[in-house]
């Protein structure tokens, strides 16, 4: 592929300067970018590297001008980079069928242009969508909704009666509906409770590999609008993530956790169960979240607190043993004057 500066320019609504007629065949980093191809600085610490790259063309931010080369001022270097790194790298769909080698079940209603890789199997009384792809050993149970330009990798496994949205990206690996962690003690053991709910993922949404979202015990588990998962979550029984949530790598949230819009949970973050996290809550990584947080929080910390007063905590945590040595040397003089005074 190939486009001029003055077209990408337009794709992301980006200002100009230099040659619009300049031909770019690629995209790449700062480091390995070529006279061909267009790159980009998020911030003044990559000037340098900017100067020195060999790339044709850059994306810079509108404090950023001083640039010997043809550039792009854009108001979010990263999105627009974004942008036309999906423009060079998207690939045309062909559709492949559906595979003699997939298992497709009886009642099965199938849309338009499906890819339907060997090995799948598709359980009775499923609904798949327009344009649909499941690649190779993708098991779907019966009584599944699958929207229109879900794609979903190598060895998922969405359960019975589960539904899954338009758009969807499921990458390999993940199960989809499994049993919520349920369990009753009678005194000597666990009785297991029966998770008779479902998982509903909605549109636009991304799952990472290797992630489990439990089926509700009743009910459902709810992934709502545009959250995008990172590999290796946990998201329990009649969890809710709001919308356009982020959750990054081996988070894992506890069962009947009502988790806001525009969330963010750093990696490794810990939630307990029956908690509610406030619209636009920001949690940085390995926090243990043993309560609810107020909408617009930043919270660190295990237990979480306010981020500014953990930071604070960690620089007297780096001080400790200065600090002991002081506590000595106090004790040391204060006993010196009591003996003064006594004799």
């Amino acid at each position: 592929m190939e486009k001029t500066l003055g077209e990408l320019a337009s794709w992301i609504a980006g200002e100009l300067h230099g040659d619009a007629q300049l031909k770019i065949t690629g995209v790449a980093g700062l480091e390995e970018a070529r006279h061909t191809e267009i790159s980009f600085v998020v911030g003044p610490k990559y000037v340098r590297k900017a100067h020195e790259s060999r790339a044709g063309a850059l994306i810079v931010p509108p404090g950023l001008r001083d640039i010997e080369r043809p550039f792009i001022v854009s108001d979010n270097p990263y999105l627009a980079f974004a942008k036309i790194l999906k423009l060079f790298s998207h690939k045309p769909r062909v559709p492949l069928g559906v595979s003699p080698k997939a298992n497709i079940g009886e009642n099965v209603q199938m849309g338009d242009e499906p890819s339907i890789h060997p090995l799948v199997f598709v359980g009775d009384n499923t609904v798949l969508g327009d344009r649909v792809t499941l690649h190779a050993g993708v098991y779907v149970g019966a009584g599944v909704q699958i929207g229109d330009d879900t794609l979903i990798y190598p060895n998922v496994t969405v359960l019975d009666r589960c539904i899954i949205g338009k758009r969807v990206i499921i990458h390999s690996g993940t199960v989809v509906g499994g049993d919520g962690f349920g369990f009753a003690p009678d005194g000597h053991s666990y009785f297991k409770i029966p998770q008779v709910g479902i998982v509903q993922i909605d549109d636009d949404v991304e799952i990472g590999a290797n992630c489990t979202i439990d089926r509700a015990t009743m009910g459902k588990t709810w992934i709502q609008r545009g959250v995008k998962i990172d590999n290796l979550v946990q998201v329990a029984h009649n969890v809710v993530l709001g919308e356009n949530t982020i959750i990054i790598a081996q988070v894992g949230i506890s069962g009947s956790t009502v988790v806001g819009k525009n969330v963010i949970l750093a990696g490794q973050v810990g939630v307990t169960g029956h908690l509610e996290i406030g619209d636009n809550v920001r949690v940085g990584a390995q926090s243990g979240i043993a309560k609810s947080i107020p909408p617009g929080q930043s919270v660190s910390g295990s237990p979480a607190i306010a981020h500014r007063d953990w930071l604070k905590n960690c620089h007297i945590i780096s001080r400790l043993p200065e600090l002991r040595r002081t506590i000595r040397d106090l004790e040391k003089r204060v006993a010196e004057l009591e003996q003064a005074l006594d004799s």
